[in-house]
């Protein structure tokens, strides 16, 4: 009787082990976690708007991760920039703007002669306001293209496809009758720009034509890149004490022009 049993468990007992070593033979392979994908988005936005016509540029760095460092190329191109600058000093104000001296960024619009830059005059009912202003606006933007800038100006422009747009307001809450808003992306270009001009002085003295083509000047000059100047005699002063436009006004404009824009360290 004992006998029949340990036969009966030995046989039980090779049984499960011929099922064990069936079932590691034929088991499925475990499955390994597969790598999740991965993707790299870049998002490069452009500097808020930073100049004025009495208060120089505060730029903000554009937000970018992880930027690449300059190559030695552009170490160099940057170096032979800042020689030029260094030999222009007293026959142009470059070096002294504070865009330069501040965030070491130099700003301009590419050259836009053949595909002029856009202006849009905004409608305005502001006190004093006249249809005769927007000539003088005209007449200022010749006066620096005249100079020999390698952009030009197209005056028929609407609300949807302008680059530059003229607004108009009665008077400034501060001691200045313009002022200039740029925006620019992260090479220097400057891709859009917001004039507004007051028909009205700081003390309330009604602007007539010949001071708006003054402020217009000015504030054309902000367009086209150039900050202030350190000199009273420039027409890109702060406070401008001059009607037009000085020769190193001249000479600064067309040295930006001849440099390539962004960042100069």
């Amino acid at each position: 009787m004992i006998e029949r049993r340990l036969t009966g468990l030995i046989a039980a007992a090779g049984v499960l082990l011929a099922l064990f070593v069936l079932w590691d033979v034929f088991r499925p392979a475990p499955r390994l976690p597969q790598p999740a994908d991965t993707a790299a988005v870049v998002t490069t936005t452009a500097v808020p708007p930073s100049s004025s016509s009495q208060g120089g540029a505060a730029p903000i760095a554009p937000v970018a991760p992880t930027p690449r460092g300059p190559t030695y190329i552009d170490l160099l191109a940057r170096a032979e920039t800042r020689r030029r600058i260094r030999l222009s000093a007293g026959s142009t104000y470059l070096g002294e703007m504070p865009s330069v001296t501040q965030d070491s960024m130099l700003r301009r619009w590419d050259n836009r002669v053949a595909e002029p830059i856009r202006v849009y005059f905004a409608p305005t009912y502001a006190a004093n306001f006249q249809p005769a202003f927007l000539d003088a606006i005209r007449q200022a933007c010749g006066l620096w293209t005249g100079a020999g800038v390698p952009v030009r100006f197209d005056f028929t422009a609407d609300s949807t496809n302008a680059e530059v747009v003229v607004r108009w307001k009665p008077q400034f809450e501060i001691e200045r009758t313009g002022q200039t808003d740029l925006t620019w992306d992260t090479e220097g270009r400057i891709q859009s720009a917001v004039v507004t001009l007051a028909t009205f002085d700081p003390k309330g003295r009604a602007m007539v034509l010949d001071d708006i083509r003054v402020v217009a000047e000015h504030e054309i000059g902000h367009v086209l890149g150039l900050d202030h100047s350190t000199d009273s005699t420039d027409l890109m002063f702060p406070t401008a004490k001059v009607r037009e436009l000085s020769d190193r006004d001249v000479r600064t404009v067309l040295l930006l022009y001849q440099l390539v824009p962004g960042d100069i360290r």
